[in-house]
């Protein structure tokens, strides 16, 4: 193996030196109990402000409307089954999109064995949702419309301004996962009129286990975690306090450098693509330009098979995957490939690669030569 290659940021990002850091002043020194009240834990405590301060900045909300969760499944569970617990007197009745992360789709699906009617709306073949769709859906029972703000797998992102302004207007609650996109691209909760919204540190370069869920003030949501009395009565559990200071500061890094950033990672994204398009048989997968995340490329290799294509990158040094690293290894071709259209077929011979802070222009070339060669050779071995 000569060389090693990491183009698999959707999945997990490494964490960044000045996180570090910042962290480990709270594992070595500042060990308290935040809940305690000497004077170790009072440090604890300030760094944990400090941190709900940085995350309520840099998506424009209020600084007691961010409550830390344990990473993003755990954010959508709670924005999900609080919400439908709260509100089942009103209405049962919950609107989503076929292209969910497995953390919302998977949540829906436990609420309908309780009885709740959930609508997946469809895509386009860009991995859209069309706004008259979210309209006919609608019902005088609907309690909540969650939609993704990027998806995953394509990375292709939704109006959700259009979205949010639709459901306040509506006076429905609004949901979105933005695990994909919190510290990839600009939001403003208050501007898109975004009531929950989901975020996990390790998609932008913090500490794994530890998220946040943006609860706009106001909502009535019933609790996921019973117990002690943190997070203002809402979440249980001691407060993990090295990664609640890792995603702030790495929250923080992140904002401060999103413009640049976005603008690099979409030029070496869109070289990509058109490198890749130049390999007989290949086609793009999701939205093109603004309607796609920076560092994003979906792509599909006519007649390969995508788990042997990742074998024989991951043998050259190469990590990538065939779609969210929470469903490797499953049988199923990809739920989202399948709605927008793709041929069971074509979905297994789907590769998505993600790009980010360590990646260089000449990793890409290198990247596509080695796709080029290991395609020929399983074409040679048909």
């Amino acid at each position: 193996m000569s060389k090693e290659i990491y183009m698999d940021y959707a999945a997990t990002t490494y964490i960044k030196p000045e996180v570090i850091e910042e962290m480990k002043l709270y594992i070595d020194e500042y060990f308290g109990n935040a809940s305690s009240v000497y004077h170790i834990s009072r440090k604890t405590k300030m760094a944990i402000d400090a941190s709900r301060q940085r995350i309520a900045s840099a998506i424009n909300s209020n600084v007691d409307e961010i409550y830390f969760t344990s990473g993003g499944s755990e954010s959508d569970n709670w924005a999900l089954k609080g919400i439908a617990s709260a509100h089942k007197v009103k209405g049962k009745h919950i609107i989503t999109t076929s292209i969910e992360h497995h953390a919302v789709i998977n949540t829906c699906k436990y609420l309908e064995k309780l009885g709740f009617d959930v609508t997946y709306l469809p895509v386009n073949k860009y991995g859209k949702i069309e706004l008259k769709d979210l309209r006919k859906a609608v019902r005088n029972d609907t309690i909540i419309v969650s939609v993704m703000f990027a998806n995953n797998e394509i990375g292709t992102i939704q109006p959700i301004k259009q979205i949010g302004d639709f459901c306040r207007q509506r006076k429905i609650i609004f949901h979105t996962d933005a695990v994909q996109a919190v510290g990839n691209i600009q939001i403003d909760v208050k501007d898109m009129n975004i009531d929950l919204l989901s975020m996990s540190s390790h998609k932008f370069y913090g500490p794994k286990g530890v998220g946040a869920l943006y609860i706009r003030k106001g909502i009535r949501i019933d609790n996921l975690i019973h117990g002690g009395s943190q997070e203002r009565g809402r979440r249980a559990g001691t407060y993990n306090t090295p990664g609640i200071v890792g995603i702030g500061k790495a929250l923080d890094i992140a904002v401060q450098n999103l413009e640049v950033q976005k603008d690099r990672l979409t030029k070496l994204r869109d070289m990509f693509i058109q490198k890749l398009l130049k390999i007989q048989g290949t086609s793009i997968n999701g939205a093109l330009g603004e309607d796609r995340l920076p560092g994003n490329i979906n792509v599909s290799f006519k007649g390969v098979d995508a788990e042997t294509l990742l074998m024989m990158l991951d043998a050259r040094g190469i990590c990538v995957s065939a779609g969210s690293a929470c469903s490797a290894g499953a049988l199923e071709p990809s739920h989202v490939l399948i709605a927008i259209g793709l041929t069971p077929k074509l979905a297994r011979s789907s590769i998505r690669f993600t790009i980010g802070s360590g990646t260089a222009e000449e990793e890409i070339n290198y990247v596509v030569e080695v796709v080029k060669e290991c395609i020929e050779k399983l074409k040679d071995n048909k």
